[in-house]
């Protein structure tokens, strides 16, 4: 089924479009999730979360603004990282308050959004192979044995590419950015 005719039919409400959904999509998002979480179960619960998710959102999406594909992976992606940060959440109750950081100033939250833009807008201007590595290690946090039997090469290559793609960032940023 192509895309527009399943987002028509996930729009309509109609119970058998998830299903649908998640044989064509599934694999995307167990493959997104994956590199999140690590136990198991914690990953088939985050699956479960992003397919309803993607079930209620489907009415905010919009073709103009990028593929169906695109926007399960973003949901899945979003769905693992809030995960991981409750079960971290949790953890981090469980120890006694001495240990716990202080919540970050406004000052420093504005300063961190400030870096992330400008590493977003250093980003942006890399070629696509650039692009397509920093997503897969620092967005979608693949390993670097992951990317490279991905791309076809060696974990060292991935490793070197990674090197000069930080070297290029800090230098676009200003020395922003660290590893």
């Amino acid at each position: 089924m192509d895309d527009p005719a399943l987002v028509a039919l996930l729009q309509s409400g109609d119970q058998n479009a998830l299903e649908l959904l998640l044989q064509q999509y599934g694999p995307l998002l167990r493959y997104v999730i994956a590199p999140i979480l690590e136990n198991p179960l914690d990953r088939e619960e985050c699956f479960s979360d992003a397919a309803m998710r993607i079930w209620e959102k489907i009415g905010t999406f919009d073709p103009q603004r990028g593929s169906l594909r695109a926007f399960c992976a973003a949901i899945a992606h979003n769905t693992a990282v809030n995960r991981r940060k409750s079960l971290a959440s949790h953890e981090a109750d469980a120890l006694p308050e001495t240990l716990h950081d202080p919540a970050p100033s406004v000052q420093e939250q504005l300063a961190a959004r400030e870096r992330l833009n400008a590493l977003l807008d250093a980003v942006s201007t890399l070629g696509h192979a650039s692009q397509v590595l920093f997503y897969r290690k620092y967005y979608y946090e693949q390993s670097n044995a992951q990317i490279a039997r991905e791309l076809g090469i060696t974990e060292r290559a991935v490793e070197g590419k990674l090197y000069r793609l930080r070297t290029k960032l800090r230098r676009l940023t200003g020395g922003m950015e660290h590893d």
